[in-house]
């Protein structure tokens, strides 16, 4: 279920909650080839299912940046801040990989507001979102994102 902010200015009011779960998705070895295309990186690890069956993660794994990039699909399923003329990514903090996500697991994103302040014009909110894979206790992937919204 989504969290739902009627405005941008009650985010500063619930520092340190946890928000919420996306939805569990895939990792099919499709998302990973079509990653790899985009961005040039075709690795072995990452798109030669023979190889990698054989290397030391016994299948192919996905990018980190991918498990990266999948932020942006669970964020607006986890929480959704109305009364905005825009929002806008301002970027992240303190990205870490403690673990792989291997081709046909299961990723959600698990999401916790860490700071909330006033500046120029909205309010900043930092939301540590965590990729869970199905079955493991460490994440693929741990970031502070950082977004700016602008009220209406």
């Amino acid at each position: 279920m989504t969290r739902v902010f009627e405005h941008p200015a009650q985010l500063l009011e619930h520092l340190g909650e946890h928000l919420g779960h996306s939805d569990w998705i895939p990792i099919e070895q499709s998302r990973i080839d079509q990653f790899a295309e985009a961005t040039g990186d075709h690795q072995w690890i990452h798109v030669d299912p023979l190889r990698a069956a054989s290397g030391p993660f016994g299948a192919c794994i996905a990018h980190g940046y991918l498990t990266l990039a999948l932020v942006n699909l669970f964020l607006p399923q986890i929480v959704e801040v109305r009364g905005l003329s825009m929002g806008v990514n301002y970027g992240c903090e303190k990205v870490r990989f403690p673990n792989v996500v291997r081709v046909g697991s299961r990723v959600r994103g698990s999401a916790q507001l860490i700071a909330a302040e006033e500046v120029k014009g909205g309010i900043q909110a930092t939301i540590r979102v965590s990729v869970d894979i199905e079955g493991e206790q460490r994440p693929g992937c741990v970031v502070d994102t950082i977004s700016r919204y602008y009220p209406a």
